[in-house]
């Protein structure tokens, strides 16, 4: 349904600080709202305009994003359960009914997964010379030759672990994916379980034979695993064997209210990610040819509810796929792109060494991820540890990476006695082993490492550099939109300043004693700083923009964030839209209020945009022509990132950048009609259309030429 119509008992006519309470009906559920997302990224696998193996990347992902939330989101739903909370939701749903609904809409695109795997993927791949076999099918002399590989390679791997009276149900560890075996012994029927180690490839390539020709043949590793369980269960009768994959329960609670000031939180976060291995079943897959009471069995003793039990028509666990992006196979990917320089801050042709330092206190300077290098960040990091007349570095770390160019210049510049401070968050979810070691990497080598204030994450994004002039102490700055990451800036879009403005060095250096000292402060002077006063300073920007429409009738707003779930923010835009206010979103993931609600959010717009690269920049523009705004930052528009993250949306002062991203980047991405879709009152996405005449439009695209431009020009 597409009319969707406000609640008979509320007068729509209404607006301005009387706005009525919220009833359910004017949110859409988080969670659902989500799922509804990674439809999106399920349909950019079956794009057939798109190059095949991007596709198949693109149902690899949408596997590894559902596992993930089944691990984070569901298994919160299901604590709430657990614990005997039926308190509904923004939405009117109990934990019950949201669980309920999570099941049948999660077995509707896992369906569909499996769907396009078998009816599209599949058949296409072979046609272009890449065939997924069953082991079954494969001809005796292919079968001959992966039995000697499981031979040499293998069968010494695995452990059978039998099933009965002294030999208890083995733990079945988180995401692992297992065969369970049924068999017949001098005693009766048996069962085993053998996990598929995921040290192996998950798709092996089935030998060609001797000077034979043909397509790339690949077959499923727990498929020959099963065709030599005779190997494993000597004396034995196999009866059957089916595959069956466990999710678990992986989120980490800190207890950070313990007394003890001394405790050391590296290693409770080492205790706590010991135990994700052992948290609750939350989800269960099994492939359709298991038997029901096998099935049954296995939820029995796994301890999962028949509700966690989602029984699959094709392969389990399908984010394998990404192996395949590994075959050189150029003609079915994405054109590579080089990420640009960044003119005036990267090496150009005829000026190989430029003065980073210079440039900036010349103007700021804006970073555009993945379309321009993310090497101009390092590099700014790199003149900073190298330069004799820095004193210090201060920086915060979130999400790494596994190669960071900058751990190296951080350490560099403390072996020449510059004051190098490091916030490590230790508590960035699946990152926390890589951070912890980094962490201690950089404290071997002397630099100061700070964890984070109790009970928060830290999450913004912001390097601070000091330098002595010939006029004193100078601050250079840069804040961001995307961690410090040379891995995702090559996939995620982000947006980042460098600066010499003295209000923002002056914030970011308060900010900084607030993170590492006991400093505390209430406000700063140009950053809106969560926990502190982002959520006021945000509300109080919209209160403004609707004053400023009663005024003038030129009130706008335009957020761009990876979710809108936050109750309040969700609130105050139905009501600046009551007011006339002119409002576009755009949401990449979770959105839970509706648009183009009659007497309620006419004037709001909501698109996703879901790509080649992940949307991931926060931009937040009040006001309309000459006199807007432009904020950028961390924070999305989520409870837990007003009120319980360390984050850091910063003005963006320069005219020059402003005007680029008010008036070229975001009209871009309302002009798109290829990653765009447009979200409906009801809660499904709608895609949108060319008008007539008018080509497709595709925003990434579009930026690739348009800094590839930027890059040339700067050389001319």
């Amino acid at each position: 349904m597409n009319d969707y119509r406000p609640p008979s008992d509320v007068d729509p006519s209404t607006s301005g600080a009387c706005l009525p309470d919220l009833l359910p009906e004017m949110f859409i559920n988080r969670e659902l709202s989500w799922l509804e997302f990674n439809r999106r990224v399920l349909e950019e696998g079956k794009d057939s305009a798109a190059p095949l193996l991007e596709r198949v990347k693109f149902a690899a992902i949408f596997s590894s994003n559902l596992t993930e939330f089944y691990m984070i989101r569901v298994a919160g739903v299901k604590r709430k359960i657990a614990a005997g909370l039926a308190d509904p939701g923004p939405d009117g749903r109990t934990p019950t009914q949201q669980l309920s609904a999570i099941r049948d809409l999660s077995q509707t695109l896992m369906d569909e997964q499996a769907a396009l795997w078998r009816g599209q993927l599949v058949p296409e791949l072979a046609a272009n010379g890449i065939e997924i076999v069953d082991h079954e099918h494969l001809d005796p002399a292919s079968r001959a030759a992966l039995a000697d590989r499981f031979e040499r390679e293998i069968f010494p791997i695995l452990t059978p672990q039998a099933i009965d009276r002294g030999r208890r149900f083995p733990h079945v560890s988180n995401r692992s994916l297992n065969l369970i075996v049924s068999m017949r012994l001098p005693a009766g029927q048996r069962f085993a379980r053998i996990k598929i180690p995921a040290t192996l490839p998950r798709l092996l390539p089935v030998p060609a034979g001797e000077g034979r020709d043909g397509p790339l043949r690949l077959t499923w590793l727990e498929d020959i695993v099963a065709a030599h369980l005779d190997r494993l269960f000597l004396g034995a009768e196999i009866l059957e064997a089916h595959p069956f994959h466990v999710t678990r329960d992986s989120d980490i609670t800190l207890d950070e209210d313990d007394d003890d000031d001394e405790g050391d939180l590296m290693m409770t976060m080492r205790e706590s990610i010991a135990q994700r291995a052992f948290g609750r079943v939350v989800r269960l897959m099994v492939d359709r040819g298991m038997p029901e009471e096998i099935r049954d069995w296995l939820v029995e003793h796994l301890f999962a509810d028949e509700s966690d039990l989602h029984v699959i028509d094709g392969p389990l666990a399908m984010e394998d796929l990404f192996e395949l992006g590994a075959i050189d196979r150029p003609d079915l990917k994405d054109a590579a792109f080089v990420p640009q320089p960044v003119p005036r801050l990267s090496p150009m042709p005829g000026n190989e060494q430029p003065d980073i330092f210079a440039a900036i206190r010349e103007r700021d300077i804006l970073v555009h991820h993945p379309y321009q290098t993310f090497g101009a960040v390092a590099d700014f990091v790199r003149a900073a540890s190298t330069d004799p007349d820095v004193v210090a570095i201060k920086q915060t770390l979130y999400r790494i990476g596994r190669d960071s160019p900058l751990i190296s210049a951080l350490v560099a510049a403390r072996d020449d006695d510059t004051q190098v401070a490091v916030l490590v968050e230790l508590k960035a979810r699946f990152d926390e082993e890589n951070n912890i070691t980094w962490a201690e990497q950089l404290e071997r080598h002397g630099v100061h490492v700070a964890y984070g204030l109790t009970g928060l994450k830290t999450h913004c994004k912001v390097t601070l550099v000091v330098r002595r002039e010939a006029d004193g102490l100078r601050r250079y700055v840069h804040l961001a939109t995307g961690n410090y990451n040379a891995g995702t800036a090559r996939v995620y879009e982000d947006l980042g300043i460098l600066s010499a403005r003295d209000e923002l060095g002056s914030d970011v250096t308060d900010l900084f004693n607030v993170l590492t000292g006991f400093a505390t402060k209430d406000s700063f002077r140009t950053l809106w700083v969560a926990p502190h006063h982002l959520r006021e300073e945000l509300m109080a920007a919209i209160d403004r923009e609707i004053e400023r429409h009663r005024e003038t009738g030129e009130g706008r707003l335009i957020f761009k964030v990876n979710a809108l779930v936050d109750k309040l923010t969700i609130r105050q835009l139905y009501q600046a839209s009551r007011a006339g206010v002119k409002i576009d979103l755009i949401v990449r993931g979770a959105c839970c209020l509706r648009p183009g609600v009659p007497g309620w959010s006419e004037n709001i717009r909501v698109i996703s945009v879901v790509g080649r690269f992940l949307e991931h920049s926060r931009i937040f523009v009040f006001g309309s022509g000459g006199a807007n705004d432009l904020y950028l930052g961390s924070a999305d528009l989520m409870e837990r990132n007003l009120d319980r993250r360390v984050e850091v949306i910063f003005p963006v002062k320069d005219e020059r950048i402003r005007g680029h991203v008010v008036d070229e980047l975001l009209p871009a991405y309302f002009r798109d009609t290829v990653n765009a879709r447009e979200l409906r009152p009801d809660g499904s996405y709608a895609a949108i259309t060319p008008a007539p005449g008018d080509e497709p439009f595709d925003v990434q695209a579009w930026m690739l030429s348009y800094y590839q431009q930027v890059a040339t020009a700067a050389v001319r």
